[in-house]
């Protein structure tokens, strides 16, 4: 590359894969219980209302602590809290291979929500340290496929563990890989000015393209939280339009997560096999359509065009294309049926590079801060939506449930159209007796 003495190490993209192992470890933990719940309730003898609350239990915890999460990893920085995040999480997941009952399951499954909550504010705050500007959303891109990789490709692994080891081994064994993958995090991650093997040029090369590869505390010390802090990220309202617009995106998602293959067995008709089969395919298009939304938006940047568009597009555009939800409601075909759900969760992958933005707006010493109010927001959808949509399907007909989901994306896109604005960091202003610097 021109303009470095040496050429850049690319160290950053190792990094990167161990993000994406990462994210692959959190859903396959958030999914087991999903594979293992009908032999959960036949063993534990749990009736049909105390599988939902277990269900739930997940999602409340890990949207209440999105915040303290993104307070931790400001404060710890990211080698410490993402390897405590995965051994503690991987731990409980392993203890839940040993419950007697629905307390002790409920209590578990609230700790892994609670646990896993500082994981997407520190896998944004290492990107944001490692990545410059023009390769920032492809590298989001890359990670957040891991979710939908996950669910795709993972779900037959963990119903042939089950089937082998039963669901106890089932929790004992995904337990345990985590907590591996923990300890290896902790041994290996380093931030990029501690990292042994990337050199001054890819550093230099960084931090040339708006990578934050110093922490904002520049003297090392650990960051305080202040509550003027929590106030700043309420404020701004191109942060408020991320935040509405993380809420819309992950309200398809958790459609998918839960009611979409009850939808197909009992308000379609088709039985548990077929639509088993056919459930991987709108999480094969969302894989798809997230690994095109970053490397098309980072092209759109590299050509020159404004950072907004180039940010902006691949979501509108994403958010849009999952109002098509609602086409399901008019056609009785299978295969239209899957079109449509299809074309719904590409919009939906194309959608969620939505971290990018937390990554340019955010003031540099609240990334981390930023990350869990937004995905706190963002995570009030696994609580709201299930619920909202049993209320709406339980008179026989799931359309209104659709139509629901579909006006949520829409409010979506136009969060992003009228409230952020234009794409720059905000910046606030420096407190005299401040000793973190902006």
């Amino acid at each position: 590359m021109k303009g470095y003495s040496e050429k850049p190490t690319r160290v950053r993209f190792k990094v990167l894969v161990f993000i994406f192992v990462s994210v692959v470890i959190n859903y396959m933990d958030r999914s087991n219980i999903s594979v293992a719940a009908t032999a959960i309730g036949k063993d534990l003898e749990l009736t049909s209302v105390q599988l939902g609350l277990i269900f739930s239990a997940f999602g409340w915890a890990y949207a209440a602590l999105q915040i303290p999460g993104g307070v931790m990893v400001d404060r710890f920085g990211a080698r410490l809290t993402y390897a405590f995040s995965l051994i503690t999480w991987s731990l409980v997941t392993l203890l839940q291979g040993f419950t007697k009952g629905f307390v002790g399951l409920f209590g578990l499954r609230l700790a892994t929500g609670a646990f896993e909550a500082p994981a997407f504010p520190t896998n944004n705050k290492v990107v944001t340290s490692w990545f410059p500007n023009q390769e920032r959303a492809s590298a989001i891109a890359f990670y957040t496929s891991g979710q939908f990789a996950g669910l795709a490709f993972l779900t037959p692994a963990l119903v042939t563990i089950q089937h082998f080891l039963g669901w106890r081994g089932l929790f004992i064994t995904t337990g345990a890989i985590g907590i591996l993958w923990g300890i290896i995090w902790y041994i290996f991650y380093r931030d990029p000015t501690q990292h042994k093997k990337a050199n001054k040029a890819e550093l230099e090369y960084i931090k040339e393209g708006g990578g934050l590869v110093t922490p904002a505390n520049e003297k090392g010390e650990k960051a305080k939280f202040e509550w003027g802090n929590l106030k700043e990220v309420f404020i701004h309202r191109k942060l408020w339009g991320i935040y509405l617009g993380q809420f819309a995106v992950n309200s398809t998602l958790w459609f998918f997560l839960t009611w979409f293959p009850t939808y197909l067995v009992e308000y379609r008709g088709l039985d548990f096999l077929k639509s088993g089969f056919l459930a991987s395919a709108p999480f094969l298009a969302a894989f798809v359509g997230v690994l095109l939304s970053g490397f098309l938006s980072d092209f759109l940047v590299k050509k020159g065009v404004s950072l907004g568009i180039a940010r902006k597009t691949p979501i509108i555009v994403g958010l849009l294309l999952s109002t098509s939800i609602v086409g399901a409601n008019y056609v009785d075909n299978t295969s239209l049926i899957i079109m449509f759900m299809a074309i719904a969760f590409f919009g939906n992958g194309l959608a969620s590079i939505t971290w990018v933005f937390v990554s340019t707006l955010a003031p540099k010493h609240l990334v981390g801060l930023t990350g869990g109010v937004f995905n706190f927001i963002g995570g009030l959808a696994s609580i709201v939506v299930p619920i909202v949509i049993g209320f709406l399907a339980q008179g026989g007909s799931f359309a209104p449930a659709l139509v629901f989901i579909a006006i949520v994306a829409l409010l979506g896109a136009l969060s992003y159209i009228f409230l952020v604005g234009k794409v720059e960091r905000i910046k606030v202003a420096q407190k005299p007796d401040s000793n973190l610097p902006m």
